[in-house]
């Protein structure tokens, strides 16, 4: 076991249903795990705090559109007179028993999903092909991914073959009772700050006639109340880190202004 992990201070997590159990068997029976959701719902954080309670390393990627399967899987490189191989992430995890977890791995170039296919069946293996080597996944490690199909539909989809490999959690907004323990705890505000902005929060999410790509995430409410509990005007708060990441349209935001006035 690696007993650096429990160093770290262990990631705040608010289990919202049976997330963790569910985590847990799928680790035990080596198995690769879909967290599906909108953006900022605690999918990373939950990654962050199952690696903490299982004492396993975690290596995160954040994938885009330039992200590769060599990015993940490792390259040759020059140093000195040699050319020499070096072992990217997700070859060090697989070697290793650490869990790796591709972020938005839909937005990740084809070629990634190929990479990993042979990981997330019975083979639990890894093909090296500028190596031609084959990797037994060490018995600890485990691939985790996340996925944001309302953002993605019509966009960069998972293809129902790769969907499939995978043992799958849908993750949401929190019911307001615990979305303001959430900000109570990583923010520290005052109970009825945390209460106008979980209730701004979910106002603004039920304005489906803004047509907003994205809308207010647990992440911007704790940025808010970050703000707000280090000395910044409640709605200048509101204002920077909820609403004007949200749009650039200005009619949309004077309309998100607006509302926040009334309930800030």
């Amino acid at each position: 076991m690696n007993t650096l992990v429990n160093e770290i201070k262990c990631p705040f997590y608010h289990a919202v249903g049976k997330e963790v159990e569910v985590f847990e068997q799928v680790y035990h029976n080596k198995l690769p795990l879909l967290l599906k959701g909108p953006t900022g719902t605690g999918k990373s954080r939950f990654v962050e705090f199952m690696a903490h309670s299982l004492n396993r390393k975690l290596i995160t990627i954040s994938c885009h559109e330039e992200t590769s399967s060599t990015d993940l899987i490792g390259r040759f490189i020059i140093k000195g007179a040699e050319t020499i191989w070096l072992d990217g992430p997700l070859t060090n995890a697989v070697k290793n028993g650490y869990i790796l977890y591709l972020d938005e791995v839909a937005e990740a170039r084809p070629d990634v999903i190929v990479a990993i296919h042979s990981l997330t069946d019975h083979r639990r293996e890894l093909f090296i092909d500028k190596l031609g080597e084959t990797y037994k996944a060490h018995e600890e490690f485990m691939l985790v991914a996340s996925f944001n199909p309302g953002y993605q539909r019509g966009f960069k989809e998972l293809k129902p073959s790769t969907r499939q490999r995978f043992v799958a959690i849908t993750f949401n907004y929190p019911e307001p009772k615990v979305e303001h323990d959430i900000l109570m705890q990583e923010t520290g505000v005052e109970d009825v700050i945390a209460k106008k902005l979980v209730a701004l929060g979910n106002k603004i999410r039920n304005l489906t006639e803004l047509g907003l790509t994205e809308t207010v995430s647990t992440r911007l409410l704790v940025d808010a109340g970050k703000l707000i509990q280090s000395g910044l005007a409640n709605r200048l708060a509101v204002k920077v880190a909820v609403l004007e990441p949200l749009s650039d349209e200005k009619q949309i935001l004077e309309a998100l202004y607006d509302l926040t006035d009334l309930m800030i």
